[in-house]
């Protein structure tokens, strides 16, 4: 329900009038209050978009054009009399379906479990008293109380704020905190930068306050993007665009043969039109591979479920394929490249310059002078400055059972404890034995905050400083030597300690100054920033990921463009860009602001777009921008996000990846992949698994297609001789090699592990089908046509040691059984082959860093497949079923030993393959 007040109105009036205007008091509104409000706008909590009922979802695995064409299979073959192909051609859609519904419905369970990860509860004032309650059930007029560390559950105009600065990147993308007050906002161009209103879903990162909502759920400005990414509508992947291409190709394939035998049948064989008909209609659902659709779906789950042990929960099946195919990746910087955790790498006073060492918030790390190291005692100075900058620290690091790090407050103040333990200094006990007794909180103007504490006589100062280091400059009049005294502060010393602040800001590392000055109890504290000593500086930096660089240049071999879009400085971004290898030391990059992508064209865009390039402060609808743009010159983007601001974009993206641990709900349902452990490097894991998905659904039509061609090669010979050849497969034969020896082997190839040559060649490019001519004439011309002359001359040799001329094959009896026997165990041992020869394309079966044993599915499909062939030769039912015999020894030696020749030469076709590639 909309709001019936002027945001801008109450934006622009003091406490009182606000009050006035959403008719609410400092004492909180009462239970009538409460419940005529919760009537008139509802819960507070963000709608999900439309979602499509289960049953739907359900009947949509079953309606693919794939799954389509193989319902019409299924069909024809009862209209042929193929009645138990029919029932298994059947069969099989709906196993698939239902796991593919399976899977996909387990990973909507496991996004809605990360989604109940926020806060629940908010503390407010109703009827004069203080009282939790559940954040979904905050109306407008509501008086909410806010301390460090509350995440904001609604919009809420200020009434009282003391030290107050607000992380709202989840809003804006902008990963500094935000100060704010109570003053009336004069400029109110853009809500989110207004100092006088806190948002929804973004946190209090240090002080307090007071406020009262003004807006709750989709009125918000977190609803108002999350009804923005609700407009954006669902698009085909890749792969599904592929899958249905697939589909027409194949039908094409199949009926044109179907077509042709058709004729052939009546015009050549003379056949009569109906039988000649049923023989066609049979031809058809021999040239459909049934098990593409399970083929497709269990490469895919399987591809899922490595990627959910390498820390990325894949929502959707057909997502996989669609990061193997990404060309360019939009990230974020902070906490998706870096680590988010503010680390001080060198300290610097007037006397001399230190280096730290160690990453992160575990104190892991010394801090160095030259090559010695240090502790805080041993130089005066140096003690000053830690002991400066942990006191002047109100941040918290909670260590958790799993040994890592929880967050309380600022990361720039948290990392100044962690410096002062590297440095030696006793945290628990300094706090205790200098308490904070007052405080000036930090604010926009004057960029800086001061505390006073508690101290004995033996201390230097009891009032310290820190804060940017002009501003901090501005206020001292003297510094700190290296004997503990104190002297007056010349320009020259000025002039020095500012070339210090630029030399490191010139590295893109964030400073603070640290000052202090010794105050009595009769002076005003208000004045303790005046008449300060300087100490030192700070200089501290956002790490990259311990994997990040050799993700990168992963990223690069692969030939797929990495472009960091954030709401940080150009000078940050671009330093952390260099550092990690997005761009080289010696490249020349373009930095392109928020304000200058205002001035852009799309045109002008799309030529920044093409050579190396990083955005900085950026919008959340100029990061959808920029996707629409890359979409535009024919990419497929896969873009990294996790606040409310992300989601649009996260929506639009080919592939969307929000952050499990960062990410705001909203940006989780938005995407395609949610990264549980943040880290970009299980991005690039996922790409390649993505590419091993395209690679092994190529490598099953590959072999699928081969044993299709002996199949239809009797019904050729068939033809061809005016039917004095007789058909050397039956039709319940050619349904066990489609539905069962070929089955299990080509699953295999479905779930082979990801070649290591992935991410070494392009991604394909769109205009790059599943079936290609190469492989056509691969299944048709080589492997197929090995198998059909195989098989062929294995009919033809039993009849001849059966005493028949070729004028006078068996057609019927023991001698045509056995036979035919032999021609299917021939075409059976050959798939053999074919299915170790499809595992590599041009790599050596027998290369040295392939596991030949490392996919047991193939393996155990090959094992399946002479079990399933032995049970067929001698099991009396199954003789009668599908028309075997018994075969005798030398029929077995020579299907035992037929594999080894076919994998030979296949290999020489391989190495003379090879050896033209490298020439």
């Amino acid at each position: 329900m909309q709001t019936d007040f002027n945001l801008d109105e109450i934006l622009k009036s003091n406490a009182d009038q606000v009050l006035g205007i959403l008719l609410a008091s400092t004492n909180g509104l009462n239970t009538d209050d409460v419940k005529q409000r919760q009537e008139q706008y509802g819960p507070n909590v963000l709608e999900k978009a439309h979602q499509t009922p289960l049953i739907i979802t359900f009947l949509q695995n079953f309606t693919s054009m794939m799954a389509i064409l193989l319902w019409i299979a299924g069909g024809i073959a009862f209209i042929a009399g193929l009645t138990e192909l029919g029932i298994a051609i059947w069969l099989v859609n709906l196993i698939n379906g239902i796991f593919s519904f399976w899977q996909e419905f387990q990973a909507g369970k496991a996004t809605a479990a990360l989604n109940k990860l926020m806060t629940t509860e908010t503390l407010v004032l109703r009827n004069g008293q203080q009282k939790m309650i559940p954040t979904d059930q905050l109306v407008p007029g509501d008086i909410v109380i806010l301390n460090e560390g509350d995440r904001v559950p609604a919009d809420i105009r200020l009434l009282d704020a003391s030290g107050m600065r607000v992380d709202q990147s989840t809003l804006t993308g902008e990963v500094n905190p935000v100060s704010k007050n109570t003053a009336i906002a004069t400029d109110i161009s853009n809500h989110a930068a207004v100092h006088n209103m806190v948002y929804m879903g973004t946190s209090l990162m240090q002080g307090h306050g007071r406020g009262v909502v003004v807006t709750t759920g989709m009125n918000t400005e977190f609803g108002k993007i999350a009804r923005l990414t609700q407009t954006v509508h669902e698009k085909l992947s890749p792969l599904q665009k592929e899958l249905n291409i697939l589909t027409k190709q194949l039908s094409l394939l199949a009926v044109g043969i179907g077509i042709i035998f058709f004729f052939c049948a009546v015009f050549f064989v003379h056949y009569p039109v109906v039988a000649s008909f049923i023989f066609a209609l049979g031809m058809i659902v021999a040239f459909i591979p049934e098990g593409l659709l399970p083929t497709v779906t269990l490469s895919l789950a399987g591809a899922v479920s490595n990627m959910a042990r390498e820390h990325a929960l894949i929502k959707k099946l057909a997502s996989v394929e669609t990061l193997g195919s990404a060309t360019v990746i939009c990230s974020d910087k902070t906490g998706t490249l870096t680590q988010n955790a503010m680390t001080v790498a060198h300290l610097w006073t007037n006397v001399d310059s230190y280096h730290v060492t160690g990453e992160g918030y575990q104190p892991n790390g010394k801090i160095f002078k030259g090559g010695t190291a240090l502790k805080g005692n041993d130089e005066p100075v140096l003690r000053e400055l830690l002991l400066g900058g942990l006191l002047t620290d109100n941040a918290m690091i909670k260590e958790n059972a799993d040994n890592t790090f929880q967050i309380i407050g600022d990361p720039t103040e948290d990392c100044l404890e962690v410096v002062a333990q590297k440095g030696g200094l006793n945290v628990k006990v300094l706090r205790q034995s200098h308490q904070k007794v007052d405080e000036l909180p930090f604010n926009s103007n004057r960029k800086m905050m001061t505390v006073k504490v508690q101290a004995n006589q033996s201390e230097t100062f009891n009032v310290y400083s820190k804060g940017a280091p002009n501003k901090v400059l501005d206020n001292c009049t003297t510094y700190l030597t290296v004997d503990k005294q104190i002297k007056p502060l010349t320009d020259d010393i000025r002039q020095k300690i500012m070339a210090a602040n630029d030399r490191y800001a010139s590295q893109a590392l964030r400073v603070l100054a640290v000052a202090g000055r010794q105050l009595d109890d009769a002076d005003d504290f208000k004045t303790a920033e005046q008449n300060m000593t300087f100490i030192g500086l700070s200089a501290m930096f956002d790490p990259p990921r311990n994997q990040v660089i050799e993700a990168i240049a992963d990223c690069h071999r692969a030939h797929i463009k990495v472009i960091m879009i954030t709401g940080d400085n150009g000078i940050t971004a671009e330093s952390i860009a260099r550092k990690i290898g997005i761009v080289s030391h010696n490249d020349q990059m373009r930095v392109v602001t928020g304000s200058e992508l205002t001035t852009l064209s799309d045109e002008a865009l799309k030529d920044a777009l093409k050579g190396d390039v990083l955005f900085a402060r950026m919008a959340s609808e100029q990061k959808y921008r920029i996707i629409a743009c890359l979409q535009d010159m024919g990419h497929v983007v896969a873009v990294t996000g996790d606040g409310v601001n992300d989601a649009p974009a996260l929506k639009r993206a080919d592939i969307g990846i929000a952050m499990g641990r960062s990410g705001t709900d909203v940006a989780k349902e938005a995407a395609d992949v949610i990264l549980t452990d943040d880290n970009f490097a299980s991005i690039v894991a996922a790409i390649k698994a993505g590419r091993g998905v395209y690679s092994n659904i190529r490598k099953f039509l590959l072999y699928i297609l081969s044993s299709n061609v002996p199949e239809a090669f009797p019904s050729i010979l068939f033809l061809l001789s005016g039917g004095k050849i007789p058909l050397a497969l039956t039709v319940m034969q050619i349904l066990l090699i489609d539905l069962g020896t070929d089955m299990i082997p080509a699953l295999g190839l479905g779930r082979e592990p990801t070649e290591p040559t992935a991410m070494s060649q392009p991604p394909r490019k769109k205009t790059e089908h599943l079936i290609t001519k190469n492989t056509i004439l691969k299944a048709f011309a080589w492997y197929g046509a090995l198998s059909s002359i195989l098989s062929a001359s294995a009919f033809f040799f039993s009849n001849y040691l059966n005493g028949h001329s070729l004028n006078a094959l068996a057609a019927t009896g023991f001698d045509y059984h056995q036979a035919t026997t032999l021609t299917l165990g021939t075409i059976i041992f050959c798939q053999m082959a074919v299915v170790l020869n499809c595992r590599y394309d041009l790599n050596s079966l027998f290369y040295p860093h392939h596991n030949f044993w490392s996919n047991g599915l193939v393996y155990a499909g090959i094992i399946f497949e002479a079990l399933l062939f032995i049970a067929v030769c001698y099991v009396p039912l199954l003789q009668s079923v599908f028309g075997t015999t018994p075969l005798i020894l030398r029929d077995w030696l020579y299907l035992i030993l037929l594999p080894v020749p076919l994998i030979l030469l296949n290999e020489l076709r391989k190495y003379f393959l090879r050896k033209k590639q490298i020439a």
